[in-house]
């Protein structure tokens, strides 16, 4: 069981993405020095617009996918609302920015009160939990655009935000500066997070039954596992971004759609080699004993119990380690950098349990 063939191809939003960051490009008409250049190119986690006085609005937009048919198999929605806050949130994180606010849009199939006040209180709890406001929003009635899973008729929805966060523009995160010898810190997930669940989903199949199962090896349902809503990473951040940290934070990844992948959204030519990868949590071997994937496919699709990931010079792993898990987050070093190989490969994960070679989109096994 694939991605692709679940019904996400993520080679075809290659070619879209160049496809509409071509016509949008020629709106980027400020020059930059100016109240509202665009600071970075697409493709990273988030831009950056100029406001003045060495300072910038970071921003992103993203929503839930299809944890939303989860949730409507479940009938629980009072967690939704905080991935929603987190997915953006942690894009923010990822270009140095303090994330500031965030607005929603919750297109429904029919008005439902239960419905609509649990999904507000994850957006209210994510937003406390990462610091921000919500000043607005958006209710839009679509019931011939959004349609239900079978025998929820009338339930369906879709949930999706953007969110604005500062940063000085001498203090943008990018990438850039990552070199060989820098180590690669990764922070654990929250399980599944918010992203791979139309491959989760295809490996359950139409065993509805499946969701309301109890796994010994989860000590829940499974799916109360998926459900777990996406970790929101600016505690574990924020701190290490302040100069007082004496930490230089050359990168940051949130690791979401094409999974560990995302390591390689760095400007430099430098390949990422995962040596020492925890267990992952037993979600994952759930999802891929169910549907038979491979591993390349799941390090592509999931976060595998590592929901973000810092690069930092050498000689300053432990100080972040020992801050980011004074948090009570559990961190780990994953590996290091070295010169981009011969092969171009991107992204080398070689432990005694899996071994891939990434680039692009996709790993295969060595």
């Amino acid at each position: 069981m694939t991605y692709q063939g679940s019904g996400v191809d993520t080679d075809q939003v290659v070619q879209s993405l160049a496809d509409i960051t071509k016509q949008l490009r020629q709106t980027w008409t400020v020059p930059k020095g100016q109240i509202g250049s665009v600071r970075l190119d697409f493709g990273l986690f988030a831009n950056i617009i100029e406001i003045g006085n060495n300072r910038g609005i970071a921003m992103t937009t993203d929503g839930v996918g299809s944890k939303v048919l989860v949730a409507q198999r479940m009938g629980k929605y009072e967690t939704i609302g905080i991935d929603c806050v987190a997915m953006n949130v942690n894009d923010l994180l990822c270009v140095g920015a303090t994330p500031l606010a965030m607005v929603d849009y919750i297109a429904v199939q029919a008005l439902d009160p239960g419905c609509l006040g649990e999904l507000a209180k994850g957006l209210t709890e994510g937003a406390l939990r990462a610091g921000i406001s919500i000043p607005g929003g958006e209710i839009a009635q679509v019931k011939d655009v959004i349609k239900s899973e079978a025998g929820k008729e009338g339930e369906g929805f879709d949930l999706a935000g953007s969110a604005i966060g500062i940063v000085d523009l001498d203090r943008i995160i990018v990438g850039e500066r990552v070199r060989a010898g820098d180590v690669i810190v990764g922070i654990e997930s929250n399980g599944v997070h918010s992203n791979g669940l139309t491959l989760a989903r295809k490996a359950i199949g139409q065993d509805e039954s499946l969701y309301e199962k109890r796994f010994p090896e989860l000590g829940r349902t499974l799916g109360e596992e998926l459900l777990q809503p996406t970790h929101i990473y600016t505690q574990e951040v924020l701190p290490l971004l302040e100069a007082e940290s004496g930490i230089d934070v050359k990168a940051l990844m949130h690791i979401t759609g094409d999974g560990f992948l995302n390591l390689s959204r760095v400007p430099s030519r430098v390949t990422f080699v995962i040596d020492a990868f925890p267990s992952p949590p037993p979600i994952f071997s759930v999802i891929q004993q169910l549907g038979g994937i491979a591993d390349p496919e799941m390090f592509e699709v999931f976060n595998m119990g590592i929901g973000f990931c810092l690069v930092v010079p050498e000689n300053q792993a432990d100080r972040t380690l020992q801050l980011v898990t004074g948090f009570g987050k559990k961190a780990c070093r994953l590996g290091h950098v070295t010169d981009r190989d011969r092969e171009d490969w991107e992204v080398v994960i070689q432990t005694p349990a899996v071994r891939l070679r990434g680039k692009g989109k996709s790993f295969s096994s060595f």
